[in-house]
């Protein structure tokens, strides 16, 4: 594992503001999230964390929410989903 945070990009589908709002607060409890920025428009979360935080779990706790997660990407690697 490298020291360097990490830079995680998900295709989330998201129809309403409640439905960003929804991602944007269980990344918001996530510990280890230094920022996000979950945009309806694009349907897109991107996520910057510590190093020590994986994708899977950054993937699972926004499959959490309910939402359909298309696709994922970890560091510019896509990932599976």
């Amino acid at each position: 594992m490298s020291d360097a945070d990490h830079q995680y990009k998900f295709n989330v589908s998201m129809s309403c503001g409640g439905c960003s709002g929804a991602v944007e607060r269980i990344l918001k409890r996530l510990d280890g999230v230094k920022s996000f920025d979950v945009n309806l428009e694009s349907q897109t979360a991107l996520v910057s964390t510590e190093p020590t935080i994986s994708y899977d779990t950054v993937l699972a706790a926004i499959k959490k929410t309910g939402k359909t997660v298309n696709t994922g990407e970890a560091d510019g690697q896509v990932m599976s989903v």
